[in-house]
C-alpha cells in the first residue's frame, strides 16, 4: 500500500523538527557485523548505535566522579 505524500511530508517534517542527524562510518565489513549483532538483540542498527552512546556516557560520567 503506498504512502500518501502528505504523510511522507509529514514525517519529514517531524523528523527534521525532532532529530539529528549523525552518518557514522565504519571499515568495510564493519555493517554487515554490527547489523547482525542489533539483530541477535532485537534492536535496529539505529538503536543499537543509539544504546551503545548512552551506556558509554553514562559509564564515562561514572569514572568523574
Amino acid at each position: 500500500m503506498a504512502v500518501p505524500k502528505a504523510n511522507q511530508r509529514a514525517v519529514a517534517k517531524y523528523v527534521k523538527n525532532n532529530y539529528d542527524d549523525i552518518k557514522v562510518r565504519t571499515a568495510k565489513g564493519k555493517r554487515q557485523l554490527i547489523q547482525e549483532h542489533a539483530e541477535k538483540r532485537g534492536e535496529s542498527v539505529n538503536a543499537f548505535i543509539n544504546r551503545a552512546i548512552e551506556e558509554t556516557i553514562q559509564r564515562d560520567r561514572g569514572s568523574e566522579i
